[in-house]
C-alpha cells in the first residue's frame, strides 16, 4: 500500500517500475513540489532503480529536454514537459468552461477553489483559484490526492459507476487524517448521502483544521466529468450556506 505525504504525495514507489515507459514515469514522479532539483543518489532511491540504470535514462531524457542537468550535477524538470501539457486539451477546456464559475465563487467566498476530475482512484486538481491562501494544503495544479479523502473525490464517486466506486475501496480507503473515512460501509453511506443533499463535504479529512464543500460537475453526456470545491479552515466553512 502507498504511504501519502503531508503533500499528498505518495512517499515511495510501490515497486520496482519495469518497462521503459514505466521507469521513465518513476524518475519524473520522484521530482515532487517545491523541490528544486534532485541529485543521482536522491533519484535512484525514490525510483527503486539501480543508479546506473537512472543516470542512462537522465541521459537519454537531457537530450529531449525533459530534464535538466544544474551545474552541481543534480537534476530538475524540463521545459519540454511543460510543452507537452499545455497540448492536453481534455483539461484545458475544462478549465476555460469553469474558470468565470471559480472566479464567481473565489469573489462570493473569498475562499480558495479548487476544479479536479477523477484519474484512476485518485483526484488530479486541473485548476486553482486562491492558491496563496492556505499555504499549509498540499494541492497544486496538476497534484492528485486520494479521492476518498477528498470532497472533490467523494462528489465525483457519488455519481460514478459503481465498478469505478470499488476501485477505489479495493485500492484502501487509507487514512490520511483521523477523521478520514476508511471502512467500506461508511464510505459507501458517505456517497449515498452526497446524492441526497446534491454536495459533498471533506470534514478535516485530508487536512486537519481544513474543510471543503464541493459538487459534481456534469458534462452535456450527463455523466459526472469533474467536481468545484471551495476549501478553506473550517471554521469559516459553513457546509449549508455554501453547498
Amino acid at each position: 500500500m502507498r504511504s501519502i505525504d503531508r503533500n499528498g504525495v505518495t512517499a515511495e514507489t510501490e515497486r520496482v517500475p519495469s518497462g521503459v515507459l514505466g521507469r521513465t514515469l518513476a524518475v519524473l514522479e520522484a521530482f515532487r513540489t517545491g523541490e528544486a532539483s534532485l541529485p543521482l543518489a536522491e533519484l535512484s532511491r525514490r525510483t527503486g532503480l539501480p543508479k546506473a540504470t537512472v543516470h542512462r535514462m537522465l541521459g537519454e531524457m537531457r537530450r529531449e529536454r525533459m530534464v535538466e542537468q544544474l551545474d552541481d550535477g543534480s537534476y530538475r524538470l524540463g521545459l519540454r514537459l511543460f510543452e507537452i501539457g499545455e497540448r492536453v486539451q481534455t483539461h484545458r477546456s475544462l478549465s476555460q468552461a469553469a474558470l468565470p464559475i471559480m472566479e464567481d465563487l473565489r469573489e462570493a467566498t473569498r475562499q480558495r477553489i479548487h476544479l479536479a476530475v477523477l484519474e484512476g482512484v485518485d483526484v488530479v486538481y486541473v485548476e486553482i483559484l486562491g492558491a496563496n491562501l492556505l499555504r499549509q494544503i498540499g494541492s497544486r495544479t496538476g497534484g492528485r490526492f486520494p479521492a476518498h479523502a477528498t470532497g472533490v473525490g467523494k462528489a465525483i464517486l457519488a455519481y460514478s459507476p459503481a465498478a469505478v466506486v470499488r476501485a477505489r475501496i479495493d485500492a484502501g480507503l487509507e487514512r490520511v487524517t483521523p477523521r478520514t473515512i476508511t471502512t467500506p460501509g461508511a464510505f459507501q453511506r458517505e456517497l449515498q448521502e452526497i446524492r441526497t443533499k446534491g454536495f459533498a463535504q471533506d470534514r478535516e479529512e485530508s487536512h486537519l483544521g481544513i474543510s471543503c464543500v464541493a459538487a459534481p460537475a456534469f458534462g452535456a453526456d450527463l455523466k459526472v466529468a469533474a467536481a468545484l470545491s471551495i476549501t478553506g479552515r473550517t471554521r469559516s466553512i459553513d457546509p449549508i450556506r455554501l453547498g
